[in-house]
């Protein structure tokens, strides 16, 4: 990332807005912002592959869930975040990776300017890419500050995404994953 950049644009972006970018409590924004952007922005340049590649052998080929895994992200569009949760299932095609993986994951896609309806599909292509399963499911659920700030004003309103990739396009393995999301 460029540093001096990313300075340079919230002075001009303050003082677009008709703040004094030389008084006391904006002095060192510029700085504080471009430190935040490299860390709500780490997914630019990065890729899934670094942290899905490393799998398991497993002869156990039933689904396997991560629910509940929570995320922060910054729509592209207005740069307001959104965040919420994601939940993946998905059916083993003789190997697996280790459970942590499935979050680092998303925080590739999450840290980066996104929306919610490609993240969704970018981590279930990933996931089928590298791991090879069977099928894969992924559930997005969040809430977007660009429909709760601007715009519409609806402090609440979530936004639901799926993706669903081979074997869990079946009505009955759909159903499966629900019922554990239920639990």
């Amino acid at each position: 990332m460029d540093k001096e950049k990313i300075e340079q644009a919230v002075r001009l972006f303050l003082e677009g807005i008709g703040e004094d970018v030389d008084r006391e409590g904006l002095l060192d924004t510029p700085t504080r912002i471009s430190e935040m952007c490299k860390e709500i922005f780490g997914g630019v340049g990065n890729n899934a592959k670094d942290v899905l590649e490393r799998t398991f052998s497993a002869e156990n080929n039933e689904m396997v869930v991560v629910r509940d895994i929570s995320f922060y992200s910054v729509c592209e569009h207005h740069l307001l975040p959104f965040y919420g949760t994601v939940n993946i299932g998905y059916i083993p095609d003789g190997k697996v990776v280790g459970l942590s993986k499935l979050p680092r994951a998303v925080e590739v896609f999450a840290r980066r300017p996104q929306i919610q309806e490609q993240m969704t599909a970018q981590i279930a292509d990933e996931i089928m890419k590298y791991l090879e399963p069977k099928g894969v499911i992924v559930m997005i659920e969040a809430e977007h500050m660009c429909m709760t700030m601007r715009g519409i004003k609806k402090p609440g309103a979530k936004t639901m995404t799926y993706a669903v990739r081979g074997e869990m396009q079946s009505a009955e393995m759909q159903d499966r994953f629900f019922r554990i999301m239920s639990r």
